[in-house]
């Protein structure tokens, strides 16, 4: 079988890729109306924060026990349940508006969704490896984000339409039905059984020591290896700086430039273009220049796009500013996760990756908090200058680490 066919004719995967393309485009109707939800009810980017804030702990907090959950029960089965339970979520939120704004609901529905969000990711990065070889895993993750990202072009074009026609809510009610799509996909596929660890008699270590140090199985795995250990702190600072960027961005259009709810759509679907690039790049640049010039390449230019982010006045440097910003996030982010990917033992991937999140998020709600109170107080363009120094800070760092190394999954380097 030809290599480049080899992801066309598997049908799993297939299905699996179509599915959580349109769940992905449903996301983004939320991604704009909760936001618009907020703003309108309250006009305060600080509270927009605070929500998304708030949402954040949720999702770091479960994902001390998503790891768990996800190497223990069936992935499949859990995939599916977290998807009917956010559709379920989600669904509530316009129903209740119909009898009047409830923003208090918001503060209970996100939280909620994104904690079982957290657990379907973790599940999700485990299946990928279960649904294709080994030597496809950069390729395949470059595919779904590369189509996720392209649904993500037309969703925000679409959420705007309806948050403007129809009201914020009916755009949440999209994103309802599509983790509705997503468990229907789900319940169609197979994943493949990976070689268990050799069979003993006896527990594991982790489990004869107890829960918690089953719990600490995925971040000691982290911290054994040099690449994995340095990219947990690195992108911990990344994501605080970055975790508010979307709030900052809407309302930087929103009250900034006056920009009407249709135009926000207009700019974020743009930006997903960058996403859309950068997933279908990172194979290609990955194996031209390696990891390491890479991920600190990708994560220098970002930084450059937030600061030109914050000093833009107009639609279409606001929207290519941010269109860059998402490529180069693309690139970095699907460059780490193909590495754990690759390296992490099969019976501890559930572990390490719901490690290495709830490590490298947990300071992005005070991030978040940080950033969209910053831009109320002192300006968009303040913030973003300095959250756009400080990653290339960062990628300056990384040369002192051994993630400036070209091959780490072959040279040793993650051992």
């Amino acid at each position: 079988m030809a290599k480049g066919s080899q992801l066309w004719r598997n049908r799993d995967f297939s299905v699996f890729w179509a599915s959580q393309t349109l769940s992905v485009a449903g996301d983004s109707f939320a991604l704009i109306a909760v936001p618009l939800l907020v703003l309108h009810v309250t006009g305060s980017v600080a509270q927009m924060g605070l929500l998304t804030g708030l949402a954040s702990a949720a999702s770091v907090a479960a994902g001390v026990f998503a790891g768990v959950l996800v190497d223990r029960l069936d992935r499949r089965r859990l995939l599916i349940w977290c998807d009917v339970a956010r559709m379920a979520l989600y669904g509530i939120v316009p129903v209740a508006w119909a009898f009047g704004p409830k923003v208090w609901l918001l503060y209970v529905v996100l939280p909620l969704s994104e904690a079982i969000g957290m657990v379907f990711q973790v599940a999700y990065v485990t299946a990928v490896r279960g649904l294709v070889d080994a030597d496809r895993i950069t390729e395949a993750n470059g595919r779904l984000g590369a189509t996720a990202a392209a649904a993500g072009v037309g969703g925000p074009l679409l959420a705007g339409v309806v948050a403007g026609w129809f009201g914020p809510t009916a755009a949440i009610a999209i994103n309802a039905a599509s983790f509705g799509v997503s468990a229907l996909g789900i319940l169609l596929i197979r994943l493949r059984r990976q070689p268990a660890p050799s069979p003993s008699p006896s527990p594991s270590p982790e489990e004869a020591r107890g829960p918690w140090h089953e719990l600490l199985a995925g971040a000691r795995f982290l911290w054994r290896q040099p690449v994995l250990r340095a990219l947990t702190v690195l992108l911990s600072f990344f994501i605080f700086l970055t975790l508010g960027l979307t709030d900052v961005l809407i309302y930087h259009l929103k009250h900034d430039l006056g920009q009407p709810d249709g135009a926000v759509g207009v700019v974020l679907a743009v930006a997903a273009l960058g996403t859309v690039a950068g997933s279908l790049l990172v194979g290609p640049v990955r194996r031209r220049l390696g990891f390491g010039a890479s991920w600190i390449g990708a994560i220098t230019v970002a930084g450059l796009a937030i600061v030109g982010l914050g000093v833009s006045t107009g639609l279409p440097v606001a929207a290519g500013t941010a269109a860059a910003y998402l490529a180069c996030v693309s690139v970095a982010g699907i460059c780490s996760m193909s590495l754990r990917q690759q390296v992490t033992p099969d019976h501890l991937l559930g572990r390490v990756t719901s490690a290495f999140w709830t490590i490298h998020y947990a300071l992005g709600p005070a991030g978040a908090a940080v950033l969209t109170w910053g831009a109320q107080r002192h300006g968009v363009a303040v913030v973003c200058l300095l959250a756009g120094a400080t990653c290339l800070l960062i990628a300056v760092a990384a040369f002192f680490t051994p993630i400036r190394q070209q091959n780490p999954e072959l040279s040793g380097a993650t051992g």
